[in-house]
């Protein structure tokens, strides 16, 4: 059989363009097709072919492409090579979720290609998987329509058959009845299966007949109860149907015949569809921007939240996430709502694992899937399997790495201490492995040395308390200020030493951290003092008028007190300590350290670990050259939206989102870093295409425009006189600054128009001892004055 394109609408997922082909052969209008049209048909699938071949090549070289995925599906589809289009579609589905309409689709084609019961099993298997991954009604109406038409004791109407196929009604119910729009459409085929099966049974046999229509009755009370659409009208058909049992009533009373307690709750179904008309009114417009119908489901989310019904909230959070199915945000709030709300582990953990394979690049939900199956008391492998899977992942930075090391060495130190460690055979090896693997990921990337410090610290507390090998925990430390020569480190290297080791252990630790010590001192006593000659470069006034004091002095005379100088700066005096000898004084300079590590054990309860120190920064430089960027973003825009948007072109590194330095809100420009110049083009090609709204414009930044062209002059090359004083080449000092004093400039304030000099009026000599009028006395000018 042969699977052909037929007219369609296209139908998007969030960015993602579902194929939209189906199974079946057309035929042309005559019998007969013209040589010419037979010659187009084969350059069309030579055609075809081609882009088959280049989208294969796209997949091998870059398995995570969704889009080249989705057109592959789509190319493969239209030429009717079954067998590669069911590789192609498990191929995709090994990395992503599949859309609803391609599950539909899959379904859909299996089911017309194999048309005996031998391939029921396949298909069904097929079905369970699509609507296991979103919530789409009519695919669960395709579904429960498969098994009755195909599944042969549901055809024999046997005990065992009518028992599935109510089994299957039921969690039909449970995953769409609440859905207000559609619910109704599951609900109705449940009563016509029923009504089906009631003809079926022979007239004799009375009491299976009363049986079955309580069956019916009880689901149109169900229904009843519950709000959704066209409510009326389901009042209606049951009014109908009672009259058809024999049940009289009035038609013209809208609730004669219908039990009391049916009654009221029906009409508090009516009042709770009134409640949110609204909001259903808001999502069905389909004029409203994704951005916009996105926040029309968050309000919708919030009311349902406020009334307390998590069976509602759960429904109304599958149907966002079937519209937007790589919304980070959605996903974090329902799997925070499950953790608060429902206790049903394999639920959770099935939506924990939906959403970690829907937005991969968000590490809080890793992190927050491995918290919640340690809740669960799941085993080690199950652990180990999420953890391995996220550390595959790509994330925006290297934080995220940092938090998911910690979260699983947590872990493992909490079920390490309890009686889990024996059941499952843990011990101490498996945390020091850990460590050991971060360290190692972490000294190829830019990590921060608070962050550093907080890792190695946290790593020589548990040698020392869990594994109860100080000499290891004194490695750690030893290791540590061999990489980074930071001050923090060898203070709380020190720390440790006093709490835990021995006064030999201490008076080692002094030995070996006070070489550091003394080349970190020297080392920034080099840079002051190249501070102290660009400050002098730049002209401030307040060193100048020092020089000027220094030159007119003698040699020997001594500075007054109050004379010092004051343009030492804070970041000198910080760092001008001087280097202790001794173990005494490196005790004091400890002991007057501000700590930088609390005592707890526990990782959650200290997640930043330290203070930021301004000696221990780390400034991370970005060269640009494999980035892009981007501009006309929406405000609402953040870096998973990008994330998201980039995700098909692959290979982001990094995501700088410009923000407004006093608000905080997004300027609507953006820089994507990119592994490599194919990603990085990739990425470019996607030039005005949209984003939550706004057509975005991407072009590759060009660092070499645009840094100093935008400059005057005078900043310019003020700047690259910076440069070359940092790498270490002076300007030879002029032969005639060493005897001539540099001009001041005059100071205005406070003084009277008439004797103030214009500001930059100056002359080039120095003022002499005869042109410099002395200051006069009291006497002298009492003396002017009188004469006036």
């Amino acid at each position: 059989m042969e699977l052909v394109k037929e007219d369609e609408d296209d139908t998007n997922d969030e960015g993602r363009d579902d194929e939209v082909v189906s199974v079946g052969r057309t035929s042309s209008k005559g019998d007969v097709s013209s040589p010419s049209s037979s010659d187009s048909e084969s350059d069309e699938e030579a055609a075809e072919e081609v882009q088959i071949g280049a989208l294969q090549q796209q997949l091998e070289e870059n398995p995570l492409n969704y889009e080249a995925h989705v057109q592959h599906i789509h190319h493969l589809r239209k030429l009717g090579h079954v067998e590669k289009l069911r590789q192609a579609r498990e191929s995709m589905n090994k990395y992503f979720p599949l859309s609803p309409k391609m599950w539909q689709d899959w379904a859909k084609d299996e089911a017309t290609l194999n048309q005996g019961s031998e391939n029921f099993e396949e298909i069904e298997k097929l079905y369970e998987r699509g609507v296991h991954e979103y919530l789409f009604v009519p695919l669960w109406c395709d579904y429960l329509e498969f098994v009755q038409e195909h599944d042969p004791l549901v055809l024999e109407c046997a005990p065992g058959g009518l028992a599935k196929m109510r089994t299957l009604f039921e969690r039909a119910l449970t995953a769409c009845g609440l859905h207000f729009s559609e619910g109704s459409n599951i609900w109705e085929a449940y009563r016509e299966f029923e009504q089906a099966v009631f003809l079926t049974i022979d007239g004799s046999d009375n009491e299976e007949k009363v049986k079955q229509a309580q069956r019916i009755r009880a689901l149109f009370h169900r229904q009843l109860s519950v709000p959704l659409v066209n409510l009326r009208s389901t009042l209606t058909d049951y009014k109908l149907w009672e009259a058809e049992q024999g049940n009289l009533n009035d038609v013209n009373s809208e609730f004669d015949g219908v039990p009391s307690n049916i009654v009221s709750a029906y009409q508090k179904s009516l009042e709770m569809g009134n409640a949110r008309a609204s909001y259903e009114a808001q999502l069905s417009n389909h004029d409203a921007t994704e951005a916009d119908r996105l926040q029309h489901f968050v309000n919708y989310i919030k009311l349902e939240d406020s009334i307390g019904d998590p069976a509602r909230v759960q429904v109304l959070y599958e149907r966002a996430l079937a519209d937007f199915p790589v919304s980070s945000d959605l996903w974090l709030g329902y799997t925070s709502y499950l953790d608060r709300t429902l206790k049903v582990s394999e639920f959770v953990k099935d939506v924990y694992s939906r959403a970690t394979r829907n937005c991969t690049w968000i590490g809080q939900l890793w992190i927050n899937h491995m918290l919640a199956l340690e809740r669960m008391s799941a085993s080690e492998k199950e652990l180990s399997t999420v953890f391995e899977r996220a550390i595959q992942c790509s994330f925006p930075g290297v934080q995220e790495y940092l938090e998911l090391f910690l979260t699983r060495i947590d872990g493992l130190r909490r079920r390490i201490s309890s009686t889990v460690a024996k059941e499952d055979g843990l011990d101490y090896s498996l945390i020091r492995e850990t460590f050991q693997r971060a360290v190692d990921y972490f000294s190829l990337q830019v990590v921060s040395i608070n962050d550093l410090l907080h890792l190695y610290a946290y790593w020589a507390r548990l040698e020392g308390a869990l594994g109860n090998d100080f000499v290891a925990a004194r490695g750690v430390w030893e290791s540590l200020i061999k990489k980074r020569i930071i001050q923090d480190i060898c203070h709380s290297w020190l720390r440790f030493e006093r709490e835990y080791g021995t006064l030999d252990d201490l008076d080692l630790a002094v030995k070996k951290v006070t070489p550091r010590l003394q080349e970190l001192m020297a080392y920034k006593s080099q840079q002051d003092s190249k501070g102290s000659l660009s400050t002098q470069k730049d002209g401030s006034v307040a060193v100048i008028a020092s020089q000027k004091r220094k030159a007119n002095k003698t040699y020997g005379d001594k500075q007054p007190p109050a004379k010092k100088r004051k343009d030492v700066t804070i970041e000198r005096f910080e760092t001008s300590i001087p280097v202790p000898t001794s173990t005494s004084s490196i005790l004091d300079n400890v002991n007057q350290q501000e700590e930088t590590l609390q005592d707890t054990g526990d990782h959650e309860h200290n997640v930043k670990g330290v203070e930021d120190s301004k000696l221990s920064k780390t400034k991370i430089f970005y060269t640009d050259k494999c980035t892009a960027f981007i501009s006309n973003l929406s405000v609402e825009a953040n870096e998973n939206h990008l994330h998201g948007f980039f995700k098909d072109s692959g290979g982001v590194t990094a995501i700088r989102l410009l923000r407004d330095k006093f608000s905080g809100k997004s300027r609507g420009l953006a820089y994507v870093d990119f592994s490599d110049e194919e990603h990085l083009a990739a990425a470019v090609a996607k030039n005005k295409q949209k984003l939550l709204g706004n057509k975005l414009s991407i072009a590759r930044s060009d660092p070499k425009q645009g840094r100093n062209k935008s400059l005057p002059p005078s900043i310019s090359s003020r700047s690259q006189g910076k440069g070359n004083l940092s790498r270490g080449s002076e300007a030879p000092p002029r032969e005639e600054s060493r005897n001539t004093a540099k001009p001041v400039r005059t100071i205005t304030f406070a003084t009277p128009r008439a004797v103030a000099k214009p500001l930059g009026w100056s002359k080039r000599e120095s003022p002499t001892d005869e042109t410099t009028e002395k200051p006069k006395s009291n006497e002298e000018f009492r003396e002017m004055f009188l004469k006036k």
